[in-house]
């Protein structure tokens, strides 16, 4: 169990996040055609993986749009956001604002982020959903960077998860 914030108090997380030097686990979300898709399938691929809340509040539509617009140049890495947003919430999301070049998929169906990667808030007023959490995986994805984001208000450090990629 980890320890973040939600507005300066406390909270606990269900488990532990993967950390750097580390296998990322592995996971199975549901892409906004309703398609599954799983961490193998970007086998050979960097990964940047953002996991949050949802993308209906300020911070996570925030998150996203930042690291979209950082990775516009990017086509070698895959960008990879989670939540436990219905796939239509992404699909109204992304077409609003004119994001393609993101993965966006839901864990509603298999709860893999819960259960491998420790990151449903157990505890506090956002109870039951993910903490904001950045990892960035290497073509084997091992872990070569990873932010359990201290309070899930912040936003994550983008400049620190860009620079660790190779």
């Amino acid at each position: 169990m980890a320890q973040i914030k939600f507005k300066g108090n406390p909270i606990n997380t269900n488990g532990d996040f993967p950390q750097v030097g580390t296998q990322a686990p592995e996971i199975k979300l549901v892409k906004t055609d309703l398609s599954e898709v799983a961490l193998s399938d970007f086998a050979g691929k960097q990964v940047i993986f953002n996991i949050f809340p949802s993308v209906d509040t300020a911070v996570c539509a925030l998150q996203l749009q930042t690291f979209s617009q950082k990775m516009a140049q990017k086509d070698d890495v895959v960008l990879l956001f989670a939540s436990l947003d219905l796939p239509f919430a992404f699909n109204r999301f992304c077409a609003a604002e004119g994001i393609e070049n993101a993965v966006t998929a839901s864990d509603f169906r298999h709860h893999t982020l819960a259960n491998n990667y420790g990151v449903k808030m157990s505890s506090g007023p956002l109870a039951g959903l993910y903490a904001r959490a950045t990892l960035v995986l290497n073509a084997e994805h091992q872990v070569v960077y990873s932010e359990l984001v201290d309070d899930v208000v912040n936003e994550p450090n983008y400049d620190a998860a860009m620079a660790a990629l190779s």
